[in-house]
């Protein structure tokens, strides 16, 4: 990893995917501030990182816009600066048609999956921008790209967050900032595996792996990658 690189937030960096990408920024030398929503949470990642001084965390509702504002601004006069955002909060809601779905499972999907990013990635680009240079990377879906029977909210709200980067990136090109987005179809979670207990886990890719993708998108070894949805699918 590039030296540039000092300190990476990791949005929802408690949950499977989060944890594996803080722990690969840990192992890679980053200073990692991670959310959480409940500190048992943070404690477990504490734990599984082996107590890495150079690991933080904050409970943070990553959908309420002055909350974040605060929280980047108290990282940003703390550290000096933060280098790569690395968004991987988000939901799942499915096994209902489109019909049979209610209005508040259309909130939380769109809060979840789209509204956190936004309000995430809109406070720390300020900085970004002054600074000119970092790094962003989203987690989207291959559900975004639609055909999801059963999952039409949560694949609207993965469409949206795809947009939103695609656009993003497009905005910020004036900047040396880089914005991605990573595309899993299905990884291997605990959640996924309750979900599927029937499934072949095998074929999954591993959470530890995805970050692996994550933190070289945001190295100076990926500089030439900016605007890209990049598949993680492995071989499911």
């Amino acid at each position: 990893m590039s030296q540039n690189l000092k300190t990476v937030v990791v949005a929802g960096g408690t949950g499977a995917l989060g944890g594996s990408v803080a722990r690969a920024f840990l192992a890679a030398g980053a200073r990692v501030v991670v959310t959480f929503r409940r500190p048992e949470e943070f404690d477990e990642l504490a734990t599984s990182a082996g107590k890495n001084p150079l690991l933080g965390g904050m409970s943070l509702d990553a959908t309420d816009e002055a909350s974040a504002g605060k929280f980047i601004a108290d990282v940003e006069s703390k550290f000096g600066s933060v280098d790569a955002l690395v968004i991987t909060v988000g939901g799942y809601a499915g096994g209902k048609n489109l019909w049979e779905s209610d209005l508040a499972t259309y909130e939380q999907m769109l809060n979840l999956n789209l509204r956190a990013a936004y309000v995430m990635a809109r406070a720390v680009l300020p900085g970004m921008i002054r600074r000119n240079r970092g790094a962003i990377v989203n987690i989207a879906s291959r559900a975004g790209y639609g055909h999801s029977a059963g999952a039409a909210l949560y694949a609207a709200s993965k469409a949206g967050v795809l947009a939103l980067f695609d656009s993003l990136a497009e905005e910020v090109k004036p900047y040396n900032i880089n914005v991605n987005s990573i595309v899993p179809s299905i990884m291997d979670t605990p959640a996924n595996r309750r979900a599927m207990p029937k499934a072949d886990f095998s074929v999954w890719p591993k959470t530890d792996d995805i970050a692996k993708v994550i933190v070289f998108l945001c190295s100076d070894d990926a500089r030439v990658i900016h605007g890209a949805a990049v598949p993680v699918y492995g071989r499911t």
